[in-house]
């Protein structure tokens, strides 16, 4: 059997890295595995660039946002929250594509893949499998609804569009993917029930089959170690409980920076024993400048790719926290669990699914600063902090190992293909 899997990029974003990860699970079972993308960033020979000059691909990116913004009224917020999928690379004529018994889509925006590109693979006849990694594939335009359910019935009144007109982009891009998408050989994955059950609630996925599958993780490079010898490699105190928070960009407004330098203060105000003894390490794109924001003590770190210095990391902590207000199925979360570190974060997305509330970590009511304070003070205080670790280790190993997910997915393309 022969796969080929399509992402915009090879290393950048969750999407990417979930991908990567899941082509090795699959080699690792024996399956012939190709990854096609846009931005290619290793020397790894089954990952393949687009045969297309730099240029081109960036005058494709570049058209998409131009056509958003003069629909929008030239106005500029929400450019890049957005994508319309206008222009983009046909991929059918490729050999690797003709090859290929099973097309395995992930995150294919700006610029990777066109609507019309995407209406040439699934009139290929070849089964598809997409995996959700937000909501665009089932939206008319927007990667996360938030609180807009039109896209349950049809998508108007875009609030990403203006919200004003009846026949925005947002309508357009919505029934041409209902018209690409009927009686095609294509299969919804969500990575987590919580996309899962959005895709099977949205009008425009309803001819679409869609189940839940995790992304995977390799549970033997992100496991549990010594934290004094993880401490002192980072060069981060052991007599204080330190608690991780990063992302890519530390200071994006979608992960919550806000809500947890409010916990940290009523942290500090509550329990004033912990001003010596607490500190946060901050890790991702501009961490310094988030670093200044905080009541106490901040290490920051730069964003780091090797993935071993990663799972040091996590466990040279006492917990990890994601005040994130969009999220699918953290990466993040899943390599702290792996690592035995203690998670907490709001009940918004899929991150009930990966917290065990009072198990492996704690669950805030979302946007309550107050309540994600009250989960660090409780993981962090916690009488037998042990458990929390052991908890935290044995969901990453029943649910998100390589092997597991890998035999889930090779069920789904034996049933395809």
């Amino acid at each position: 059997m022969k796969v080929l899997m399509i992402n915009t990029s090879e290393r950048l974003g969750g999407a990417a890295i979930a991908a990567s990860r899941l082509m090795e699970a699959l080699k690792a079972q024996g399956v012939e595995v190709k990854m096609l993308v846009r931005d290619k960033h290793t020397q790894s020979p089954g990952v393949l660039a687009l045969r297309k000059s730099r240029w081109r691909l960036k005058a494709d990116f570049l058209w998409e946002r131009f056509v958003i913004w003069l629909h929008n009224g030239l106005r500029c917020s929400g450019l890049f929250d957005i994508d319309i999928a206008n222009a983009g690379t046909d991929v059918t004529a490729l050999p690797e594509f003709r090859e290929a018994d099973i097309i395995h889509l992930h995150w294919v925006n700006q610029g990777m893949l066109s609507l019309g590109g995407l209406e040439r693979i699934l009139g290929s006849g070849k089964p598809v499998v997409w995996t959700l990694h937000d909501m665009w594939p089932f939206t008319g335009v927007c990667h996360h609804s938030g609180l807009c359910l039109r896209y349950e019935k049809e998508c108007c009144y875009c609030p990403y569009c203006g919200g004003r007109r009846w026949d925005d982009l947002s309508l357009a891009t919505w029934g041409r993917k209902e018209e690409i998408y009927s009686g095609k050989w294509l299969h919804f994955v969500g990575c987590s029930q919580w996309l899962t059950r959005a895709a099977h609630a949205s009008k425009v996925g309803l001819t679409v089959p869609a189940v839940h599958i995790p992304n995977p993780i390799d549970t033997r490079l992100f496991a549990p170690s010594d934290r004094g010898e993880a401490r002192r490699r980072w060069g981060l105190p052991e007599d204080r409980h330190l608690l991780l928070f990063g992302s890519a960009r530390a200071d994006d407004p979608r992960k919550g920076i806000d809500y947890l330098v409010e916990a940290c203060g009523w942290l500090l105000r509550e329990h004033g024993e912990m001003e010596d003894d607490f500190g946060i390490v901050a890790f991702g794109r501009n961490a310094g400048q988030v670093a200044r924001r905080f009541p106490c003590r901040v290490w920051a770190v730069d964003y780091v790719e090797d993935e071993r210095r990663m799972a040091e990391l996590y466990n040279a902590v006492d917990a990890f926290v994601t005040p994130s207000l969009q999220e699918n199925l953290p990466n993040t979360i899943m390599e702290a669990l792996a690592c035995g570190t203690p998670c907490v974060g709001f009940r918004v997305g899929g991150i009930p699914e990966m917290i065990d509330h009072g198990r492996n970590g704690y669950v805030a009511r979302n946007k309550d600063a107050v309540d994600l304070a009250r989960g660090i003070w409780t993981v962090l205080s916690a009488p037998d902090r042990e458990s929390y670790a052991r908890q935290a280790r044995r969901k990453a190993e029943e649910c998100y190992a390589e092997e597991v997910v890998a035999q889930r997915y090779l069920s789904l393309y034996k049933h395809l293909f």
